[in-house]
């Protein structure tokens, strides 16, 4: 073989595998894990939603009210709340809350999201009773607490004495406690209401159903519900965990059968022989990787190629012994 036919066969050999190469199609990366939705948390010291009749206008006027409501991130510190109820007390603002401290926190980064929130030395006035306390408590918090790979916590806490309409109560964990007041009205408490779930978390320290009577200060008749110290919390959601290579559902299936069937029995050896259909459960997609003999979607294209790097060298070989044998 002269150095031109070698030349030759070698540039053939050589541009075989570029061939190949840009026959075989290309396959798309995987995806990079996506970080999930962000957290979420709030915090409440109090919210109060209230119906109030009045005397004269034979008329119901709604007192809804809410004191360091935040979202997260926020924070507030504001310990008295007053409110203009038309009708009401001479035209003169009506104290709902007056507190020494009353303060609420929200928080949430990529680790997690807190709700927080602190009642302390706290009276709760409605219209009607500008003297006498709906309710005195000496100090509430409420805690809800969301981590990432953790499970929530949510926790309240109802600390020192507790006096309704005036009474001293003792609450209990067990049902709501109704305080009744002869010429005033009815009070009913539930105690620290703490819900969990997967991902959230929620604690209240006091709710109160109100129904009072002052006849007193135009004011027939106030009805409704007053929340205190309020805290909740979304957890957020963590990174994807990337799957791993050629992993599928119903794990190595496949791999196992041998000229399309699969032994069935159980582990005996001797057990009988089901032929694999398209109807049986756990077959593989059309398109699956050919897992018995190593093949894949790129094995045509593979064999193509190697077929003309065959023909290549044979034309090759055969030319150059024709041009040895007319030089002989």
């Amino acid at each position: 073989m002269n150095s031109n036919t070698f030349r030759l066969a070698a540039l053939a050999v050589a541009a075989g595998p570029v061939a190949l190469l840009a026959a075989v199609p290309a396959h798309a990366a995987p995806a990079t894990p996506a970080t999930g939705g962000e957290g979420r948390a709030s915090a409440v010291v109090l919210r109060a939603g209230l119906d109030v009749s009045l005397l004269d206008k034979s008329v119901q006027v709604p007192l809804k009210v809410t004191l360091n409501d935040v979202q997260a991130p926020a924070s507030a510190g504001k310990t008295a709340l007053s409110v203009n109820v038309d009708g009401v007390e001479g035209g003169a603002p009506v104290s709902v809350l007056r507190a020494d401290v009353a303060t609420a926190n929200a928080t949430v980064d990529e680790h997690g999201a807190e709700g927080h929130t602190n009642l302390a030395k706290a009276r709760i006035h409605v219209p009607g009773l500008p003297v006498l306390s709906l309710i005195e408590v000496e100090k509430v918090t409420s805690k809800a607490v969301c981590e990432v790979g953790r499970k929530p916590v949510a926790e309240s806490n109802v600390l020192g004495h507790v006096a309704v309409l005036g009474k001293k109560v003792t609450l209990s964990a067990g049902g709501p406690t109704r305080v009744a007041v002869p010429g005033v009205g009815e009070v009913s408490l539930d105690l620290s209401k703490t819900v969990t779930t997967e991902r959230t978390a929620a604690a209240t320290a006091l709710r109160l159903k109100v129904s009072v009577n002052p006849l007193n200060l135009n004011v027939a008749e106030v009805e409704g519900e007053v929340t205190l110290a309020e805290a909740t919390c979304e957890t957020p959601k963590g990174p994807k965990t990337p799957e791993q290579p050629g992993a599928t559902d119903g794990g190595s299936t496949g791999g196992s059968t041998d000229g399309g069937t699969t032994t069935g029995g159980g582990s005996t050896g001797g057990g009988d022989v089901k032929t694999q259909t398209g109807s049986d459960t756990g077959t593989a997609p059309t398109g699956a990787n050919l897992a018995e003999t190593g093949g894949s979607s790129t094995t045509p294209y593979i064999a193509g190629g190697a077929a003309l790097l065959l023909a290549v060298g044979a034309g090759a070989t055969v030319l150059a012994r024709r041009r040895a044998g007319s030089r002989g």
